[in-house]
């Protein structure tokens, strides 16, 4: 286990779908040959979503959130997600320090801020936590403009924002940290600050579970452990987004759809993830 690995495809900005695409499948094989050590200081509402999702697409997550062992852990990870949902005492006091040795040992880092903007201790945290450079922030469009500085509609953790609201703060979020940022929505919009990618891909379902963001937070972050930012957050998006349409195929409602979305994330394999990225993904530089 290695506490840095190595973009396995080098990113080019601008990068059109054929390119994505192939980064997107080659970085799904990554994670499923080195399975990638996730250290998740994450949501205590949707842990257990967040380790599954992390185990059927390969990677190997570690739920700890103990004060002293969380930075072991980030220091000797693949990639780190810190997501805001349960902001509570030992979470908050695990925080600096894990962030700090995953900066330290040049391992990924991913920021999930939820409600940012509508509650006041999550949202202070969130900006001090921006100036400490995440690889990627993952949000939805309320979250993201309030990281910006804007006026937000967000109610909880829901966004009453649409996604290009979003599309000037998630650029210059981009541009403050040096990372890209990743906006859910119905399409989802991802950025570096240069190029600017949208996918058309999911299912409404995503929004009747507890946990599809916290989820996706994870896969961005096992993706980061062996790819580059942008083709990380693209193929963490797509991944769950193709899932979720499959998933739905079959589900009878929420519970049954939640499990499936599971299971379609173990079946998924490169080449799938590779052809709905062609199909989902349009580029603007």
């Amino acid at each position: 286990m290695t506490s840095a690995v190595l973009p396995s495809v080098p990113h080019r900005t601008g990068a059109p779908p054929d390119d994505l695409a192939a980064a997107a499948a080659a970085a799904l094989a990554a994670v499923r040959e080195r399975t990638p050590l996730v250290q998740c200081l994450t949501n205590e509402v949707t842990t257990n979503l967040v380790a599954n999702a992390l185990l059927a697409l390969g990677a190997s997550p570690a739920m700890a959130a103990v004060p002293g062992e969380a930075q072991e852990l980030a220091g000797v990870a693949g990639a780190v997600l810190v997501n805001l949902g349960t902001p509570g005492p030992d979470q908050r006091a695990c925080v600096a320090p894990t962030v700090a040795a995953a900066a330290g040992a040049g391992v990924p880092w991913v920021l999930d801020p939820v409600a940012v903007g509508v509650l006041s201790v999550r949202t202070r945290l969130a900006g001090a936590l921006l100036a400490e450079r995440p690889t990627v922030v993952r949000g939805n469009a309320s979250e993201v403009r309030a990281l910006a500085g804007h006026a937000s509609g967000g109610r909880g953790v829901d966004a009453l924002d649409g996604v290009d609201a979003a599309a000037d703060a998630a650029v210059a979020v981009a541009a403050l940290t040096g990372g890209v940022v990743a906006v859910s929505g119905a399409v989802d919009l991802v950025t570096d600050g240069a190029a600017t990618v949208r996918l058309a891909v999911g299912d409404p379902l995503l929004t009747a579970i507890t946990g599809a963001g916290c989820a996706l937070g994870g896969l961005v972050a096992a993706f980061a452990a062996v790819t580059d930012p942008l083709t990380a957050a693209v193929g963490a998006s797509t991944a769950l987004g193709v899932a979720a349409e499959r998933a739905a195929c079959d589900a009878h409602g929420p519970a049954s759809f939640q499990v499936a979305l599971v299971d379609e994330l173990y079946r998924l394999t490169p080449d799938s993830l590779a052809a709905r990225v062609r199909d989902a993904a349009a580029v603007t530089a």
